[in-house]
């Protein structure tokens, strides 16, 4: 079963000009990105999709395997999606490009329940919240399962919310960390994993009423009946949306280079 991911990326984030050639310790993000996904086992091939001829020479210069895409496309999954459709690979990975933290072995994970069950159209990953603040931040995408571990909802807004939360004083760090069901709440990581055939369907399918609402693609997925796989991982991810996101990544890898 052949694996191909695609990191897609793109120079006019909304939020952060030029984010996938941001600097970092030397190097640009794109690089840290394309590095973690190399270290995968089961991802036979690499390709970095993007409409920006400065992206595609910095990605040239570094080694990795750039397609330039169409300027046309809305979304990451649109980008990924015209690059899979040349592709013989069963299985497409799509790795955000802002997710300079990533590890192979993680998104390893991410793939396996689609090896291990043919009749999963789609998968991506999970990880606990622990932090109040991100379970309140709109920018931290969290995530809710059923007892298979499939998705019921995506959501920008702090979800599961327990009810009696309004009733008290709950609003402070010290009583999140000891609610009972703090254990249970999970923020989405920016890893997808298609059977190439759905992809290709699912780029094809118009955006939904909820999809534009919460401006989250997989819930395209979800509201057209498709379930989505979602595996619980422990990984502290940090993807890049604004400048000061970058300066947190910085810090984390230069202390690691420090331990070394």
């Amino acid at each position: 079963m052949k694996i191909t991911a695609i990191i897609p990326a793109r120079y006019g984030s909304t939020r952060f000009v030029g984010k996938p050639l941001a600097d970092i310790l030397g190097k640009p993000m794109i690089q840290y990105v394309y590095e973690g996904v190399s270290e995968s086992r089961l991802i036979e091939d690499v390709i970095i999709a993007t409409d920006d001829e400065r992206i595609y020479e910095v990605v040239k210069n570094f080694g990795a395997k750039g397609i330039l895409t169409s300027p046309k496309h809305t979304t990451g999954t649109d980008r990924i999606a015209e690059v899979a459709r040349k592709l013989k690979s069963e299985i497409i990975v799509n790795i955000q490009g802002d997710e300079p933290l990533i590890k192979g072995s993680i998104i390893d994970k991410a793939i396996k329940p689609l090896i291990q069950d043919l009749e999963i159209p789609m998968g991506t990953i999970m990880t606990r919240i622990e932090d109040f603040e991100d379970w309140l931040n709109p920018n931290v995408v969290k995530v809710v399962v059923d007892n298979n571990g499939f998705a019921l909802y995506f959501s920008r807004s702090p979800i599961p919310f327990p009810r009696d939360m309004i009733k008290g004083d709950w609003f402070k760090l010290d009583k999140f960390i000891k609610w009972p069901f703090a254990k249970n709440i999970f923020k989405h990581i920016g890893v997808y994993v298609y059977r190439r055939e759905f992809l290709i369907k699912y780029s094809k399918m118009k955006p939904t009423p909820i999809e534009k609402l919460e401006k989250l693609e997989q819930l395209r997925a979800l509201e057209n009946g498709y379930r989505i796989k979602v595996t619980k991982v422990n990984y502290k991810s940090i993807s890049v949306d604004t400048p000061d996101d970058l300066k947190k990544v910085i810090d984390i890898l230069s202390n690691q280079y420090k331990n070394k």
